[in-house]
């Protein structure tokens, strides 16, 4: 079983490297919250590797949260690898854990490949995941989650919009998003 890989990037696409580790070039697919996070030509990556009859991938990690949430997803039933790496790419490990604690059904459907019953199923077989929390991941209430996404489809980095929301009073959704941006063309 390989549980890291460390090498040079080779090719890289917004879901998936060619890592040379050595000669040896694996292709390993990432989210997209990883992907945003790799600046460097050589990477060290947590991985998770999935033997099927036909195939063998590679899933690889930045942040060891991130894997724990691809590996406890994928052990649902009906959630398969593509799918678990929507919901890392749609949501980080944090964002995802107050998601389920709240059951926020609607927030979940947003991942692409999820409707609404795989997400009740997905909210009800997690029950009360947790995540061992890093200094920079605050744990968010469904608005500031919601405003958190808005303004990441805006084009700014999840970092200054995590430090930007905890600086703002508003609780509804829009007044937050409102709220935000005027601090941001500060």
């Amino acid at each position: 079983m390989i549980v890291g890989i460390e090498g040079t990037i080779e090719k890289k696409e917004p879901t998936s490297l060619h890592l040379n580790v050595n000669g040896l070039i694996y292709e390993v697919f990432i989210s997209l919250n990883c992907s945003a996070q790799i600046t460097k030509n050589n990477i060290k990556l947590f991985t998770t590797h999935i033997i099927k009859e036909d195939s063998q991938s590679l899933y690889g990690f930045v942040e060891m949260n991130e894997k724990k949430l691809f590996d406890t997803v994928i052990k649902i039933n009906g959630v398969g690898p593509k799918v678990a790496l929507a919901i890392c790419s749609t949501f980080s490990a944090s964002s995802f854990a107050q998601i389920v604690n709240s059951h926020d059904v609607t927030m979940l459907k947003r991942v692409p490949g999820i409707g609404p019953k795989q997400a009740s199923r997905i909210l009800v077989e997690l029950g009360d995941f947790i995540i061992e929390n890093d200094a920079g991941n605050e744990n968010f209430n469904s608005s500031s989650l919601e405003a958190a996404l808005a303004l990441e489809s805006l084009g700014f980095k999840k970092d200054v919009v995590s430090k930007i929301l905890t600086t703002c009073v508003s609780t509804e959704t829009s007044a937050l998003v409102k709220e935000a941006l005027r601090k941001l063309q500060k």
